[in-house]
């Protein structure tokens, strides 16, 4: 993941394994957590354990969804560490 500062010195997370046309900007980075691990569910689509004990389908279906990274083992142990962004996080977070 690369930060950049915008000119409001906001910091912003851009998601890097995504194609340029698809990086999605946040401006809290707090939503995002390491990426500690992989299991496949019943469809034998891959999701990732995050640090705070949620997980996230992490798919490669080309076009819509370009993460060639999780069909090897090899790509996904590359990414244990890398931050991903945790919608349920925020969901719990924006409860309170």
């Amino acid at each position: 993941m690369r930060s950049i500062k915008a000119p409001t010195t906001t910091t912003l997370a851009i998601e890097v394994y995504k194609p340029r046309s698809c990086w999605r900007m946040m401006t809290d980075s707090q939503q995002f957590r390491s990426i500690v691990g992989f299991h496949q569910d019943e469809l034998g689509d891959w999701i990732a354990t995050l640090s705070c004990g949620h997980t996230q389908h992490v798919r490669h279906r080309p076009p819509w969804e370009l993460r060639p990274w999780v069909v090897t083992e090899e790509g996904r142990r590359k990414y244990i560490g890398w931050p991903l962004f945790c919608k349920k996080c925020q969901d719990e977070e924006t409860q309170r």
